[in-house]
């Protein structure tokens, strides 16, 4: 019977796996479509599961006092609560963003941080509470039973969760299927881990029962949680890019892309300029690329009679939109290209005539990709002798904001290197264009010698673009403004500046407290407990490094992401194995390791520096095992040091939590953004130096031991 338990038991733990990495991943995807997110809201979310299960393991230790209280009959209620919790919280996602915000606006840094937190919060510090007590329960059997084996089979749970999402229910069902199917594994092994007796009591029976049922039933109100408070909306799919949906306003239709309005079939003025405003400074078009595209921009394009319009656009469900809805039009010569804008650029032989970037502001690494110094070089060099690239950023109408001088500035001296003349056009938007040519500001004048009419155009420009705002735009701008690298993206920097600044508010307070909290906390643990924070923080750290690394080079390819992320969890499982087989040689085993990461990281920090355009995909994936290897291996050696009690592997599961949330804020929200990638890097080979000195020192602990 007790060998029975324990297998029931660790059935349970790799279900809650499967199913809180799934519950996470929907999570992140309603984040990103609810609040218009991008990498640092991402941030925000895991730091907040990663503190609140922190939070939750802590609160475990109080039953630690008490064996009898420690039955298999709570882990089972308690796991089984699980299920509807998830639910509850992709709802409240849903359904409370609108109710506590203004529709349609964008929500500050604090606000956003406070409303992940609390909607989070119940399942979150459920999940971190459920892993230590399955092992206190299986220590109420066996009292030596090793921590490392719940660690084992929860990392079991996390790759196949992970594997799951990315590979199959991403591409074939929506969000609330998708939560359904994965709970379905929990919510069965639940009701076995109770014993025979009350599995079949009425109470355990309708428990289970309502349990499934509500998931069922929710899958019906996929559609009807996502309907806004107004508006229509005709069209509405998740695809593996995100989600993607039409509103309708009577003649008019927007599309949505993870809950930003991205284009309109009217929006004739954004058509024109787009299209007019760099194709008016060639005299023959043969070949134009387009990366993205708003409404209206292929009539207006057909008026030059090009051989070849090259339209790329990374996810076909949106392309396939914008023609059901009218908002482009198939022309002669137009190729449509599903790929990276950037991917494709980099393989592509073809010269083009005008490169037109119709891409959103960059807010994210993904986009911010196109606007640095590597791109702005690809682009020169795919296009003819005198080929225009042109893009463009928000605009303004009197004042010029500071963030926003220094972005423009930051562009014109990127762009200025690769190009011999950066043309910018104020209005609504301020149009970058850029050429080896000679370019004209008299874009009716140029047109009118094309013979080629518009609407907006010709009654508009010059009282919009008048030669005075032309040259007080130019004298704006700010020459000591540094360029935005791909290593270093300064562009990420000023726009998570200009959204404090948008809401008078700074990040100071939060990096503060989070300083503050930081080092009473490490005060109080152990040199072992402080090698598993070190190492949750470089686990995390490495495979948030790996990723902007990646979408930087290569793009935003779904089903490449997350293979990345699943072998990250996938390292972990074979080095715990290890590392509980050599747990007994201890703090040398720790200091091995050790230096094996700091090693890792400085190949990296090599290989960025030297041939980062040339590393191949694999060299990612091999990196990302290659860390989470050595991090999987040093849990169980260390918690094996910290001692074998309850009260050890409760610190021990806790360190590791905090230092994967304090190593996720590091490296997205502070290192990343003001320093780079390789001085990402650098911080974390210096924590884990710090970590090696301190398991060098000798026994003992950083500051005094609470427990």
């Amino acid at each position: 019977m007790k060998k029975h338990n324990d297998r029931a038991i660790i059935r349970v733990v790799i279900a809650t796996g499967i199913s809180s990495v799934v519950t996470q991943l929907l999570t992140i995807r309603e984040f990103l479509t609810q609040f218009q997110g991008n990498e640092i809201v991402i941030a925000l979310i895991l730091f907040n599961w990663l503190i609140l299960g922190g939070i939750g393991t802590l609160t475990a230790r109080v039953l630690t006092k008490n064996a009898r209280k420690t039955t298999t009959h709570i882990l089972a209620s308690l796991s089984l609560v699980l299920s509807p919790l998830a639910l509850l919280q992709i709802m409240a996602i849903r359904q409370l963003r609108d109710l506590l915000f203004i529709q349609g606006s964008s929500v500050g840094f604090y606000p956003t941080l406070l409303f992940s937190f609390l909607t989070i919060a119940p399942y979150c510090l459920l999940l971190g509470f459920v892993l230590p007590y399955s092992l206190f329960v299986l220590r109420t059997h066996a009292a030596g039973y090793p921590g490392a084996r719940i660690y084992i089979a929860d990392n079991i749970g996390d790759v196949s969760g992970g594997a799951l999402f990315s590979f199959i229910l991403v591409f074939w069902v929506n969000p609330l299927t998708a939560l359904f199917l994965a709970h379905l594994p929990l919510i069965v092994s639940s009701y076995f881990l109770f014993t025979p007796t009350r599995r079949n009591s009425p109470g355990v029976l309708s428990a289970v029962t309502f349990t499934v049922l509500v998931l069922a039933f929710s899958i019906g109100l996929e559609n009807i949680s996502l309907v806004p408070a107004q508006g229509k909306v005709v069209f509405h799919r998740e695809t593996r890019y995100g989600r993607i949906a039409v509103h309708q306003d009577q003649d008019q239709f927007t599309l949505f892309e993870n809950g930003v309005p991205m284009f309109s079939n009217q929006n004739q003025s954004h058509a024109e300029e787009s299209i007019h405003y760099p194709l008016s400074q060639l005299d023959a078009i043969q070949h134009v690329l387009l990366i993205s595209a708003p409404g209206g921009v292929m009539r207006e394009l057909e008026k030059y009679s090009v051989q070849s319009v090259d339209y790329v656009e990374l996810d076909p469900e949106v392309a396939a939109v914008k023609f059901q809805f009218d908002m482009l039009e198939k022309i002669k010569g137009l190729n449509i290209i599903h790929q990276d804008g950037r991917a494709y650029l980099s393989q592509s032989k073809k010269n083009y005539h005008a490169i037109i970037v119709h891409l959103p502001e960059p807010s994210t690494f993904q986009v911010n990709r196109f606007y640095t110094d590597a791109f702005f070089e690809m682009a020169s060099k795919n296009l003819v002798e005198e080929g225009v690239l042109s893009f463009s950023m928000q605009g303004f109408d009197t004042y010029l904001a500071e963030p926003q001088r220094q972005k423009i500035s930051s562009l014109y001296n990127t762009a200025k290197t690769y190009f011999k003349h950066v043309l910018l056009l104020p209005g609504q938007k301020i149009y970058f264009i850029c050429s080896n040519g000679d370019m004209t500001t008299d874009i009716p004048t140029a047109l009118e010698k094309k013979d080629i009419s518009t609407t907006y155009l010709s009654g508009f420009f010059y009282g919009n673009l008048s030669p005075e705002r032309i040259h007080r735009l130019n004298t704006l701008l700010d020459p000591a403004t540094p360029r935005n690298v791909d290593h270093s993206p300064y562009l990420i920097r000023l726009m998570f500046s200009q959204w404090f600044a948008k809401f008078q508010t700074s990040p100071t307070v939060f990096f503060l407290v989070i300083a503050i909290l930081s080092a009473i906390y490490l005060f109080r643990v152990s040199r072992e407990e402080f090698v598993l924070f070190s190492t949750g923080a470089m686990t995390m750290g490495s495979e948030i490094l790996v990723i902007f690394a990646f979408q930087i080079y290569f793009g935003y390819i779904y089903l490449q992401i997350g293979i990345i992320i699943t072998l990250f969890l996938a390292g972990l499982l074979p080095g715990a194995w290890i590392g509980n087989q050599l747990s007994h040689k201890g703090r040398q085993v720790l200091v091995v390791t050790d230096v094996l990461l700091i090693a890792s990281l400085s190949l990296f920090i090599l290989a960025i520096t030297i041939i980062a355009e040339d590393l191949p995909f694999p060299f990612y994936l091999v990196f990302g095992f290659v860390i989470s290897l050595i991090c999987g291996f040093q849990f169980p050696v260390a918690m094996t040091l910290r001692g074998s009690d309850n009260m050890a592997a409760t610190r021990s599961f806790s360190a590791d939590l905090m230092g994967a949330a304090w190593g996720t804020l590091l490296a997205s929200v502070i290192l990343i953004p003001y320093a780079g990638i390789l001085w990402t890097a650098g911080g974390l080979i210096g924590l884990k130096l710090m970590s090696l000195v301190l398991i060098g020192m000798g026994r003992g602990q950083l500051g005094p031991d609470i427990s």
